[in-house]
């Protein structure tokens, strides 16, 4: 695959180097480096690649030449990824988005920028994905969902047709959410919950079969 497209990638743990190998043999786009807060840098190199200091970045690799992906997991219920996301773009930069040669994705789907999408996802007609979302491999996003900016779907996740999922929202691994179900925002949904009715409460750990909230809890306090 041609290479005319020049990648930084912000972040230099787990994620940071899954995304190196996809960007690296299913993208256009040959990644140059990563970036780290000067804080949290221990070493100069990471897969024969250098590490420049996030603070610097922007005068390092210019924003006229080089894209950015921003390689955080959920963190902080999304917070740290999406922090550095927006700064990335303070700083001028476009944001990269990356899509699984063996993920089908319906033509008319619109996805965001700074998007990860791993193998065997199936996006289907007229769905929305905002700026900001991981969906890691295996899920299904019904026709005409909507996964709001900053969320993180782990694996095998169903979300049936006309649903929405809130801003910074985590799904967990076989959640399966109903036809016609909005999710507030900063909701975590446990591994295998089945949600079948709306959840309107923001904030908040939803789990079980039915999906009910955990209580006394706040979902900005799951550390992941």
């Amino acid at each position: 695959m041609q290479k005319d497209k020049k990648l930084v990638i912000v972040g230099a743990g787990e994620l940071a180097m899954i995304a190196d190998e996809y960007f690296s043999y299913d993208s256009q786009y040959e990644v140059c480096a990563f970036s780290v807060e000067k804080e949290y840098i221990n070493a100069k190199v990471l897969n024969d690649k250098p590490i420049v200091p996030f603070e610097d970045l922007e005068n390092q690799y210019s924003p006229n030449d080089y894209e950015i992906f921003v390689a955080i997991p959920a963190s902080q219920l999304n917070r740290v990824r999406t922090r550095l996301y927006l700064e990335v773009k303070d700083k001028g930069f476009r944001c990269a988005t990356y899509i699984s040669s063996h993920a089908f994705v319906w033509r008319n789907a619109k996805i965001g920028e700074n998007c990860f999408i791993f193998e065997d996802n199936t996006v289907q007609p007229f769905v929305e994905i905002g700026n900001n979302v991981i969906l890691w491999s295996g899920n299904h996003i019904g026709h005409r969902s909507v996964i709001e900016d900053n969320c993180f779907l782990s694996s095998h996740v169903v979300v049936s047709g006309y649903c929405r999922v809130g801003n910074s929202s985590f799904v967990g691994v076989n959640a399966t959410i109903n036809d016609r179900i909005n999710i507030a925002r900063d909701c975590v949904i446990a591994s295998g919950s089945l949600v079948n009715k709306h959840l309107e409460e923001p904030e908040r750990i939803y789990y079980g079969s039915p999906a009910q909230q955990l209580p006394k809890k706040s979902a900005l306090n799951v550390k992941f």
